[in-house]
């Protein structure tokens, strides 16, 4: 099979690598990929988000599947795009990929449909949005309504800052259009799991829980990123949670989605918040997770491949995925100011020293005609380790990323043990 992968991140990097064992691939493309990628795969310099060109490019070298990853080529379609030339595609289409595009829509989906979630409401009028909040008061959460890069959600402490966070949204176009609309809802409490999930349109196979850290820096403090680490599996997540999970949230939204004629194929997120009052939602998102995807698959013995056709053709309750008796810690390298200003270009050494003990994972890098990695992005590597048990994987990655090194180099130094 000649395969191609839509992205190029560490999310793609993780993709790519583990579908580069799967012996039914021949040839594997990954558009537009980094410096990483393009040792497991020939990269293709197209935009993920050119819908037009990717299909064209695909159907003019007789792609025998491709796979979407990040959530806005999704939500503008090229799935369906994809389909409809011929070329069979692993990932949900845009009606089904709005459960991540659309707060609102994702927060209807919920109270419609009885699946537990924080009290919210929605606002399009900047006065009404700020006379809730002052009513409510703080603790309180603003999230923008659309796709923001993983960084549309503040939570705020106090009544001015969750004003200022929807005055950004809102009358600043801090995110564009998806800022204009946004979601208020109540400030839950508890740890934090994820739950990645193959889902074929009806059935669904949880992967192992994970636990992204998503704050810049040690100690959950500074603000928001795409994440600065993850660890799999996720502790306090036990088999009762679990069977609970199932039964009121996941299996309900999947079943939701089906009646309301958005049938999803694909991976979906269950961003969870384990509560007093038992697990609620935080989000959803359409696709994996980064960085949760590089410590998940680094647990799968499963060919990947068999995974993905199976989530498109409806038959994933035929499929035993197997999973490694193990733990995984991705520990993520950012460049400094991140996740603010930065720059780039910095030369990244000491990569095959990290190497010979851990996976590498490269999010934004680029690679010069001698083979120089430089740094190109605001997380520019994910170093992960697996481990008979968490703590052997969190120490193996701290201690593989002692080796790499460039310049304003930024990472906590409390993933896996900040809860």
């Amino acid at each position: 099979m000649k395969v191609l992968v839509v992205g190029g991140g560490g999310r793609e990097h993780a993709i790519v690598r583990t579908l580069a064992k799967s012996p039914k691939i021949d040839a594997l493309y990954c558009a537009p990929g980094n410096g990483g990628i393009a040792e497991q795969a020939q990269c293709v310099p197209i935009k993920a988000t050119d819908v037009e060109a990717m299909v064209a490019w695909a159907k003019e070298h007789a792609m025998d599947f491709v796979v979407v990853a990040p959530d806005d080529p999704l939500a503008l379609g090229m799935v369906d795009a994809l389909e409809a030339a011929g070329i069979p595609a692993f990932g949900p289409r845009a009606n089904a990929a709005v459960i991540e595009a659309s707060k609102v829509f994702s927060k209807g989906l919920m109270a419609k449909y009885h699946i537990p979630t924080a009290k919210y409401r929605s606002f399009t009028d900047l006065e009404e949005a700020l006379a809730y909040i002052r009513q409510e008061g703080a603790p309180i959460v603003v999230k923008a309504d659309g796709l923001a890069l993983g960084k549309g959600v503040v939570v705020a402490q106090t009544v001015a800052e969750a004003e200022e966070a929807a005055r950004s949204m809102m009358a600043d176009g801090k995110f564009g259009a998806a800022g204009s609309q946004v979601v208020i809802e109540e400030c839950m409490t508890g740890p934090e799991v994820t739950v990645l999930c193959f889902v074929d349109g009806e059935h669904l196979s949880p992967m192992p829980p994970s636990r992204d850290h998503k704050r810049a820096f040690d100690g959950d403090k500074g603000p928001n990123t795409g994440g600065m680490g993850a660890i799999s599996p996720a502790p306090g997540y036990t088999p009762e949670i679990a069977d609970r999970c199932m039964e009121e949230i996941f299996l309900p939204t999947v079943a939701a989605l089906k009646a309301e004629g958005r049938p999803f194929h694909g991976v979906l997120y269950f961003g969870l918040m384990l509560t007093p009052d038992g697990p609620k939602v935080v989000e959803y998102n359409a696709r994996f997770g980064d960085p949760e995807c590089q410590a998940v698959l680094s647990l799968l013995e499963t060919d990947l491949m068999d995974i993905f056709q199976a989530c498109r053709e409806g038959t994933l309750d035929r499929l035993d995925i197997r999973w490694k008796h193990a733990a995984a810690c991705c520990l993520v390298l950012a460049s400094g100011g991140y996740p603010a200003s930065y720059e780039k270009g910095y030369p990244i050494t000491g990569l095959a020293e990290a190497e010979q003990t851990a996976v590498v994972f490269h999010a934004g890098t680029s690679r010069d005609e001698d083979g120089t990695i430089r740094t190109a992005g605001g997380r520019v590597l994910g170093v992960t380790a697996v481990g008979e048990t968490l703590d052997a994987a969190i120490d193996g990655a701290y201690a593989a990323a002692k080796h790499i090194s460039f310049q304003d180099m930024h990472f906590r130094t409390d993933i896996g043990r900040t809860f």
